[in-house]
């Protein structure tokens, strides 16, 4: 399965001031089998070192000088590593930080050599307070589940992806070929994109096979707790992690998780699972410029979760949403929003950490919540997910009204089209949302 990110990397392998990458995301999302594909279809060679599975290798990083470094892992392991020619793969690099303060004198003393660094729970080792990230010396890159426009190349269509990406609210675009996007979505929904449950699909078309394959991802993550918490704190993950998918959308109470349990054990396993980038955090900001980002309320948020597909198999929606023919009605709409906020983060740019935020009033008398607020540059814009045909997008229009913007943005099952100044932007042309926002 081709990936969009692997644009970026062809471009990083071309850069004359080349970085060292490190490859950030949840475990499963297919970060090493990115880097491997890639690595074989653009270097003559390749190492790859996975500090798992070969824990002695962590003995060629206790000196940090690169040289040094290259000579034994040549020497250890028996291969030759040629700058310009070999790209070296340092895979679940969180269990050598050592390896990863490294990256720096890679770009300071050996620029010419191509290093990735890749890890399952890489974000503990970063946000470490003992451990001082090589800031300025290496480069990030973020990868998501598969996007549903990703998820459509997959299938075999990616002609119906380059379609859309140059479809304008001018162009009509014909019945048929809506609502057979709308299947597509409906299935991607199913499915999810992890590509574990992909690659089963389009081997076997068993969505029963692929929901097996999901329920054994879900229990990978739970068995992950062990490695980056105390056991005192396993069952407060726990607690969170059943709970995350059915809170999808609404604003979180840790009294609704559990009324027995106080606050702040339940917010520091919030805390834990939005690192191991299980769950994500949609906070709450007051909008009134940029960056968002600058002006949210921290104990104000709700969650989506890594995946839809994931989100639904815990939940046991399946089987409600191969029956629907107006899937964003389904668990009063948060698959709807959960697919919306998944988009929106798989679309973004994949060197930047992509946050996401709602907005809302609490006025009495005066109640109005938007599902997300999204710049684009210096522009802020109102997004409603939108359940069904019916509705008067007052929420919206609330904000636009307040806020004084330009734009509002409908995502719903509706055709792309636009009234007056609010885009009503189908549920399969998500990733053309920057790009229609600017007609």
């Amino acid at each position: 399965m081709r990936r969009d990110a692997e644009k970026e990397l062809t471009l990083w392998k071309d850069r004359k001031d080349r970085y060292p990458l490190l490859i950030r995301g949840a475990r499963q999302v297919g970060k090493s089998y990115l880097i491997e594909t890639f690595a074989k279809e653009h270097f003559p060679d390749s190492v790859v070192i996975n500090f798992e599975l070969q824990p002695q290798l962590k003995a060629c990083f206790l000196n940090l000088d690169p040289q040094e470094i290259i000579n034994k892992i040549q020497l250890v392991m028996g291969v030759r590593i040629l700058k310009e020619k070999t790209l070296l793969f340092l895979d679940e690099i969180q269990e050598c930080p050592q390896a990863i303060m490294s990256l720096r004198y890679f770009r300071e003393k050996m620029p010419g050599l191509a290093v990735i660094g890749a890890g399952s729970l890489l974000e503990f080792a970063l946000q470490n307070p003992d451990f001082k990230t090589p800031v300025g010396r290496i480069h990030f890159l973020y990868l998501e589940p598969l996007s549903f426009s990703e998820f459509l190349v997959a299938a075999g269509l990616e002609p119906l992806r380059q379609y859309l990406s140059t479809l304008n609210l001018s162009d009509t675009m014909d019945a048929v070929i809506h609502d057979k996007l709308l299947e597509w979505v409906r299935l991607y929904l199913i499915l999810g994109g992890m590509p574990a449950v992909l690659k089963e699909y389009f081997l076997s078309r068993d969505l029963a096979e692929c929901q097996h394959i999901q329920a054994g991802l879900l229990q990978t993550y739970r068995s992950d707790f062990g490695k980056y918490a105390k056991t005192s704190q396993q069952k407060y993950l726990q607690k969170i992690f059943d709970a995350a998918p059915r809170l999808v959308g609404q604003r979180i109470k840790y009294s609704n998780i559990d009324a027995d349990t106080k606050s702040r054990e339940l917010k520091h396993a919030m805390h834990l699972l939005e690192q191991a980038g299980v769950i994500r955090p949609v906070y709450a900001t007051a909008a009134s410029g940029v960056p968002l980002g600058a002006q949210i309320k921290e104990n104000k948020f709700k969650i989506i979760f890594l995946d839809v597909g994931l989100m639904q198999n815990a939940c046991g929606l399946q089987g409600d949403l191969s029956l629907a023919t107006d899937f964003t009605q389904i668990n009063s709409g948060s698959v709807a929003e959960q697919f919306a906020g998944q988009e929106l983060k798989a679309t973004a740019d994949k060197y930047q950490p992509r946050h996401l935020f709602f907005w809302a009033r609490d006025k009495r008398g005066s109640l109005a919540e938007v599902d997300y607020v999204v710049s684009i540059g210096t522009e802020i814009i109102p997004v409603e997910v939108k359940a069904g045909k019916t509705g008067k997008l007052k929420s919206l229009r609330s904000f636009m009204q307040e806020k004084k913007t330009r734009l509002g943005i409908r995502i719903s099952q509706e055709p792309l089209s636009r009234h007056d100044n609010i885009l009503s932007i189908p549920f399969y042309m998500v990733e053309n949302l920057t790009r229609l926002s600017k007609v």
